[in-house]
């Protein structure tokens, strides 16, 4: 299996900001085209390069330039390369860095249908320099399959690939975000019997090695003298006993005390349902339910590697949610480590449960703010679909900030309200409060109310990615499985903040 954050993963994606891109040896060579974008920048080089030849097929309608369309071109006059693949942008005036992320993706998928030594892509000289970095990120992404276990992959990576008039220092750092974003998908598409709390463990202890943070991992008998009766009910049934884990970024700069920002992330590394026992066809792609975990880790992973200068602690919750014979149970009440009670109405709302342990662990660092991630509800999917991450938040200027950094790189996003009134339907008759609200109605929203009572008047961003985190079938820039949502969206964030 990869590894990321690897002394290879820095040398086989290459810069070279000089050589015309005709000129490059190379097995395939990409290029970009935005509809009608023939006369200009590097599709108007290779147009010459090739005597006319994209002019002539732009005139044919062979090529349109329309978002995502593919067009293969073998022996192209001009070209050093045999194969020449023109991958669409859409319209100039739409253009943004989420969808050349997708873009480069989307090429480098098609290409690693088979192996391939070198293949070239050409950046056009008018995207910024973080369109640059996406899309070098995308290209890195986009080679790699969910395939962990076939003896035969379906993707392979290249052994070089060479971005064409890109600077070095941006190849650099658009290949370690494509290693944050491909950490948390391998961490998701692994088998739950391969994934679990401790494995998880060891995966962030592996990668705080390779990237100089500091971690902690709290055992089942520490989270006992913690008293985290909230992770451990959930983790209950469940022969593999929970973890906690929290890592940290320091800067030269950092201070002892409290970091900047702190990223929460739950890792349900199975979700049966508990004793709310899920059907066979929703629990069938329920190893996903870590992926606010990993997408918090590949994030902090990647703010060290970037060494940015920003104070960072991540925390997540780790457990199995089973229905062995010590399974917590509906009508139990949970006193979590806050001291609030909680009273299970549903033990498939079990990530919010887990969360707030992991909420007051980390509003004991003081942290100036928090964002959480969590596959935590279907509603939020019947609201928003399968492509946008719902947020909640009690402070505004820091969702604004967070949206902001999501869709600059591509993340979409939405926030969602989060009126007093929803309060009272997560209000217990026995406990100070339930884990479920009234009926199935705003079900997203009462979940994020939930988790307020955990931060303390903290500004705190909640982000529902239960619909991108996985892709049930494959689109043209990835294959079905964990995408690493959110992690790009946590870094360009931290970058801000």
């Amino acid at each position: 299996m990869t590894t990321e954050f690897s002394v290879r993963g820095a040398r086989d994606i290459v810069a070279d900001p000089a050589t015309r891109p005709e000129a490059l040896e190379a097995d395939s060579l990409v290029l970009f085209l935005t509809e009608g974008g023939v006369a200009t920048g590097a599709a108007a080089d290779l147009d010459r390069a090739t005597g006319g030849l994209l002019t002539r097929l732009v005139a044919s309608g062979e090529l349109t330039g329309k978002r995502f369309e593919t067009v293969s071109l073998l022996a192209p006059p001009g070209l050093r390369a045999p194969q020449l693949l023109v991958v669409g942008l859409g319209k100039r005036d739409e253009l943004d860095a989420g969808t050349i992320y997708k873009a480069a993706a989307t090429a480098t998928r098609q290409l690693a249908a088979r192996p391939r030594n070198r293949v070239g892509l050409v950046a056009d000289g008018s995207w910024t320099i973080r369109q640059m970095e996406q899309a070098v990120a995308g290209g890195a992404v986009g080679m790699v399959g969910q395939d962990l276990y076939r003896a035969e992959k379906r993707r392979s990576r290249f052994g070089t690939t060479i971005w064409v008039g890109v600077l070095p220092d941006v190849v650099q750092r658009g290949a370690i975000i494509a290693d944050g974003v491909n950490l948390a998908r391998r961490l998701v598409n692994m088998s739950p019997d391969d994934m679990y709390p401790q494995t998880f463990a060891e995966e962030a202890a592996a990668v705080a090695g390779r990237t100089g943070l500091e971690i902690d991992i709290w055992d089942e008998a520490r989270l006992v003298r913690e008293r985290c009766q909230a992770i451990l009910a959930v983790g209950r049934g469940s022969h593999r006993p929970p973890r906690l884990v929290v890592l940290r970024h320091r800067t030269s700069t950092s201070a002892d005390d409290a970091p900047e920002l702190a990223l929460v992330g739950k890792g349900v590394t199975f979700d049966s349902g508990g004793l709310s026992l899920k059907p066979s066809e929703s629990m069938l792609t329920m190893k996903c339910d870590m992926a606010g975990a990993a997408a918090v880790l590949g994030a902090i992973a990647t703010i060290a590697a970037l060494e940015l200068p920003i104070h960072v602690v991540a925390a997540v919750g780790l457990a199995e949610n089973m229905t062995g014979p010590a399974a917590y149970k509906l009508g139990d009440v949970i006193t979590a480590r806050s001291g609030t009670t909680i009273e299970v109405h549903n033990t498939d709302a079990e990530g919010r449960i887990v969360l707030a342990d992991v909420l007051d662990v980390v509003k004991g660092l003081r942290p100036g703010r928090i964002i959480d991630a969590a596959t935590l509800t279907g509603a939020c999917m019947v609201a928003l679909g399968y492509d946008v991450a719902g947020l909640f938040t009690n402070d505004q200027p820091l969702c604004d900030e967070l949206s902001a950094a999501a869709r600059a790189v591509g993340e979409p996003v939405w926030q969602l309200p989060m009126y007093a009134e929803y309060d009272d339907q997560i209000k217990s008759e026995v406990a100070d409060i339930k884990n479920v609200g009234e009926g199935r109605w705003g079900g997203a929203i009462t979940a994020a109310k939930f988790l307020e009572r955990f931060v303390g008047g903290i500004p705190w961003t909640h982000v529902d990615i239960a619909g991108p985190a996985f892709a049930e079938k494959p689109r043209p820039w990835t294959d079905g499985g964990g995408t690493g949502a959110m992690v790009r969206a946590f870094v360009e964030f931290a970058r801000g903040a």
